[in-house]
């Protein structure tokens, strides 16, 4: 297995590498990129759905994004020690009938040697918001 750097453990700087990158991959709405970062066997918690190995992620990220468009994700650094990051992170999208949703969110996430995350659980809840209230406009990813 190739390492996927920055690896742990982890320093302010490389922590905030693995959070933007993170981010950078989730806006992609790309499921095999994503799953790309993540251990062959790795375990989420993802609201109440358990999700277990690489290809789990592919199909949870295909029903996630086929139902939530035009999704913008902005995650932040919250706590790192040795292989564990800690994000916050708060994400918008609309559903079918045109109504927009914000997300917000916790995500703990446990690294293995060469910098694959091999847990990631997260807690989120979501709010229905009006388009104007819109926090992040940016232009739509491919």
């Amino acid at each position: 297995m190739n390492p996927r750097p920055p690896l742990p453990p982890f320093t302010e700087e490389t922590a905030h590498q693995k959070v933007q990158a993170a981010e950078d991959a989730w806006n992609s709405r790309d499921p095999e990129r994503v799953a790309l970062a993540y251990t062959e066997d790795t375990e989420w918690r993802n609201r109440s759905e358990f999700v277990n190995g690489r290809p789990a992620v592919v199909e949870f990220l295909r029903r996630k994004w086929a139902k939530e468009h035009d999704y913008r994700l902005k995650k932040e650094l919250w706590a790192f020690t040795g292989n564990h990051i800690a994000v916050r992170f708060e994400y918008e999208f609309h559903d079918d009938a045109g109504q927009w949703h914000r997300a917000y969110g916790n995500e703990n996430w446990e690294f293995d040697d060469f910098g694959y995350m091999r847990r990631r659980f997260a807690s989120i809840n979501d709010l229905p918001i009006k388009e104007v209230e819109r926090k992040f406009r940016w232009e739509r990813a491919g």
